[in-house]
């Protein structure tokens, strides 16, 4: 059944054709937390239902719904990709995210800063310290699947990072030792977007970049998972959370109050928070590039 299957081409976000990997759908639903006999499950029904030309974004849809009937928090935790790119439609709850993210790995860390370069001023999406080390920060959110970040991302971002640096070094600043650019995106980097960071010291971060420690593997080693994720919650009452400025599971968790603006039942709430619970289980200290 698999060597059939595998031989059906289906359709990508970005309109290309692949071949149909189960592997890669196990892999999927195996890190979401979910049991090896439930995969088979899944995946059976996936058999009896894919064809050729069949969108990506269909599998990984049916394999949500067959999930989330046995398991909402693994089903959360398997549709990260899409609870991201719902964090829009504007970048700024995205970057109130990788701040946490940050926040999560030992660093003090400030969103929207005006920071003074050799040349102009720039507005920095985040400013990242830790044991004196800055890190500068620009996030790049796509909300459409399939985008990528080019080479001419990470050129504007080191050359604004450069001006700011060579302005700290100007000003003598002791209470720093070094600086560091990034570029974090949701989507993926082209190869030579990587070459260049690669090349002249740009950290980046992206879905799947670094190869294992990408920002899917990030989530999911740190358990800081955006309200996004929950499928107790309808998409306009996530929307509400975020314009309070609540993006992660585990803020609900720590203040169960921040649902009062919704407006839930009683009941409804600890659904909610049973969810959000099962979600933030083993949160744990990371370790950044």
């Amino acid at each position: 059944m698999e060597e059939r299957q595998a031989m059906i081409s289906v359709r990508k976000s970005n309109g290309t054709m692949v071949p149909f990997s189960a592997e890669k759908i196990r892999r999927s639903l195996m890190r979401s937390g979910t049991t090896p006999e439930l995969v088979d499950e899944i995946l059976n029904e996936l058999y009896k239902q894919v064809y050729a030309g069949m969108p990506t974004r269909t599998i990984y849809k049916i394999a949500y719904d067959l999930l989330k009937k046995s398991s909402r928090p693994a089903a959360g935790r398997y549709r990260l990709k899409q609870a991201i790119l719902e964090l829009g439609p504007s970048g700024f709850p995205f970057e109130q995210y990788v701040a946490e993210i940050f926040r999560q790995a030992g660093y003090s860390a400030a969103t929207n800063q005006i920071m003074i370069g050799h040349c102009v001023t720039h507005e920095v999406d985040i400013y990242a310290v830790k044991n004196k080390e800055g890190n500068i920060v620009e996030c790049k959110y796509h909300q459409l699947p399939g985008t990528h970040c080019d080479v001419k991302i990470p050129l504007y971002i080191q050359s604004r990072f450069k001006d700011i640096e060579w302005r700290m070094k100007e000003m003598n600043d002791a209470e720093q030792k070094e600086h560091h650019g990034w570029l974090i995106t949701n989507t993926r980097i082209t190869e030579d977007a990587t070459k260049y960071a690669s090349c002249m010291g740009l950290k980046l971060l992206s879905w799947d970049y670094p190869a294992g420690k990408g920002l899917k593997d990030v989530v999911d080693k740190s358990g800081l998972y955006p309200i996004t994720c929950l499928s107790t919650l309808t998409r306009h009452e996530k929307h509400m959370l975020l314009e309070k400025e609540l993006v992660l599971c585990r803020t609900l968790v720590e203040n169960p109050g921040a649902l009062s603006v919704l407006q839930l039942t009683r009941d409804r709430q600890e659904i909610v928070l049973a969810e959000a619970r099962l979600l933030c289980e083993g949160i744990r200290k990371l370790e950044l590039l």
